[in-house]
């Protein structure tokens, strides 16, 4: 099995494209509103509130509507989600909304972003098994590092080009292309069928999420995906306060913050493509690990930059572990609730990498910024210890390729 073998899946190659666009889009979104936010109020907070405004009401969506992607048919769902979407970028693009406003909208329209992730992860679980199910978790994996990437260095382009207000529309541009393809390319298909007399959507979306976090398997499988990524934020918020202490350029702290997506993008790419699956198994608590011990280093007085930037690569590509759970996940999760299974990691994941920079960064008033990025590191490695010690009960024997 192939990547080009996974892409030659029409279904499958739509989700990879449109989801690529849409991660873009919102990458652009979040830096482009930020820079006019702070160049209309000369606030650093509100510019940080603005980058980070669309995680936390992704929480209260995925908890509320979390069902609605196994209620609705994918093609539909995810239509109008990027047509939703694509309407937010053009108004705050065009409309000169004040601050609150624009916020308001970005918190709004963000609630539905759990159950488009929701609804393409049960196209894709539905569609894929064995290792072509796992090659193209990898495949969206590097499609999240290189669109994050993109959108990076996108936006900053745009932002010079047309200014902050103006790049929005390549926001609205991308997740109008998004909005297309699913229309023109995903094939119309089913859901689950509906049990009679079922509950509302909001009391079904609670009761699912209770179900599933209740299950020891499934609850230790969305910690396994939650803790890691939360912690690593929470050390990569420090980043530029981390150079700032160090006297270091200020340039040094973007260069540090795109070594993370990098070792991602390599640990994907090379375990996805190289390891089979007993491999996999036997790497997923040391990859895990991985995500962690290199935070440590940072506590090392006079690390080189070069030896930071190294540090955080080899971090980012300890997120392969996820490879060698996501098969279980999907296996373990019920067919009829895949759609609401895969928008509540998605939201937690938000909710957890939303919180976490406010953690650490409260810790880091009262002690050492080094000291922050390697307790940071420090509970990643437990809870790979942890999942070490369920690993046997949760993880059961490998679904065959």
């Amino acid at each position: 099995m192939t990547y080009a073998a996974v892409l030659a899946d029409t279904t499958f190659r739509a989700l990879f494209a449109t989801r690529t666009f849409a991660i873009a889009a919102d990458t652009v979104r979040m830096v482009a509103l930020s820079a006019l936010v702070f160049s209309s109020t000369g606030s650093t907070l509100l510019a940080a509130v603005a980058y980070g405004i669309g995680f936390l009401p992704q929480l209260l969506g995925g908890s509320l509507l979390g069902a609605v992607a196994d209620l609705l048919p994918p093609r539909r769902l995810l239509t109008l989600g990027y047509a939703v979407q694509f309407g937010s970028g053009l108004t705050l693009a065009l409309a000169h909304l004040p601050v609150w406003p624009s916020l308001a909208l970005v918190a709004a329209v963000s609630m539905v972003t759990p159950l488009l992730n929701g609804a393409v992860g049960r196209v894709v679980a539905d569609v894929l098994s064995g290792e072509s199910y796992v090659l193209g978790r990898s495949l969206l994996s590097l499609a999240l590092s290189v669109a994050q990437l993109a959108g990076m260095a996108g936006a900053g382009a745009a932002i010079a080009a047309l200014g902050a207000r103006h790049a929005l529309l390549i926001t609205a541009a991308l997740h109008l292309i998004a909005a297309a393809w699913v229309r023109l390319r995903l094939p119309a298909l089913p859901v689950p069928a509906g049990e009679p007399g079922a509950p509302s959507i909001v009391r079904r979306s609670w009761a699912g999420n209770g179900q599933l976090l209740r299950g020891r398997t499934t609850r230790t499988l969305f910690l396994a995906q939650w803790i890691p990524p939360a912690c690593v934020t929470a050390a990569e918020s420090l980043l530029v306060p981390y150079v700032a202490v160090r006297g270091l350029p200020a340039e040094t702290g973007g260069l540090l913050l795109a070594c993370l997506p990098v070792g991602m993008l390599l640990g994907s790419l090379l375990l996805g493509r190289t390891a089979g699956p007993a491999l996999r198994r036997r790497l997923l608590v040391p990859t895990m690990a991985v995500v962690g011990l290199p935070l440590l280093g940072f506590a090392v007085p006079g690390l080189p930059v070069w030896g930071c930037g190294a540090l955080l690569v080899l971090a980012g590509g300890g997120f392969s572990y996820e490879l060698g759970i996501q098969q279980r996940f999907r296996d373990v999760v019920p067919v009829s609730a895949r759609g609401q299974a895969f928008s509540l990691l998605t939201t937690g994941l938000m909710a957890a990498q939303g919180i976490s920079p406010a953690i650490a960064g409260a810790l880091a008033g009262f002690v050492p910024v080094v000291d922050v990025i390697a307790l940071c590191g420090a509970v990643s490695v437990l809870a790979a210890v942890r999942f070490r010690l369920r690993a046997a009960e949760v993880m059961g024997r490998l679904t065959p390729p």
